[in-house]
């Protein structure tokens, strides 16, 4: 083949609440003015986030990252070293990773390489739309080239196959362009494409996962045709 989820919450110190006040006892002038703070935010609603978020000038929230290709949580914003025409399907890409349980940035990488976000894509094989689903994955009644039917073909098999892949994202790529079956086969045995297309989507994914500001495999990619690829999205999606 080829909605949003909010940033988790901040962990907050729990206030007892026992018999509805607070016990009586003397405080020292300095505890009066920590109480007397801490009490101003309570009553105005604001909490203190003790949390601290991965990302580059908070351009990637993350509840998790990667390591050794292995998937480590959900990211929940993608990177923004993607290119203008996956940019425009961001809020898209967080809403279908989220519902397929999927990292964004994995959702992203995938979408790059496969259609740069045109929607109307269709390659020389007859794979179809944003995620450049193979016609045998839908059903009569589906709209291929529907974007959000498009996400729920391609990413449902997408899943499928990173856990066949035992969440090793570079196996699961692999999967996903040359059928699951070749996850359990040597890589020597893998077509070119496949490794051509493992190689471009786990170095992308790498540098998303990073919060990198660019990618040298994302413009390696695009210097060897990818480009062009992008040129036909921009235009579809009537970008300037």
């Amino acid at each position: 083949m080829s909605p949003r989820q909010s940033v988790p919450p901040s962990a907050q110190a729990a206030v007892s609440d026992r018999g509805g006040c607070l016990p009586v006892f003397i405080l020292s002038p300095m505890a009066v003015v920590i109480v007397g703070i801490m009490m101003t935010f309570l009553v105005s609603g604001v909490t203190l986030d003790t949390t601290s978020s991965s990302g580059l000038g908070g351009d990637l929230v993350a509840s998790g990252d990667s390591k050794d290709g292995q998937l480590a949580g959900d990211a929940t914003f993608i990177a923004v070293l993607f290119t203008p025409e996956v940019q425009y399907w961001a809020q898209e890409i967080n809403t279908w990773a989220l519902s397929a349980s999927l990292d964004a940035n994995l959702v992203a990488t995938v979408m790059q390489i496969e259609s740069c976000g045109d929607p109307q894509a269709l390659s020389r094989s007859g794979a179809i739309g944003l995620f450049q689903v193979m016609p045998f994955h839908f059903t009569t009644t589906d709209h291929p080239f529907d974007p959000a039917t498009n996400a729920l073909r391609g990413l449902g098999y997408l899943q499928r196959s990173l856990e066949a892949s035992g969440g090793n994202i570079r196996l699961a790529l692999a999967g996903y362009n040359g059928g699951i079956s070749v996850i359990n086969r040597p890589e020597s045995e893998w077509a070119d494409e496949t490794r051509r297309y493992v190689y471009w989507g786990s170095g992308i994914f790498g540098d998303a996962a990073q919060s990198a500001a660019e990618s040298e495999r994302l413009n390696e990619w695009l210097g060897r045709g990818g480009a062009g690829l992008c040129r036909q999205a921009s235009q579809r999606l009537g970008l300037p």
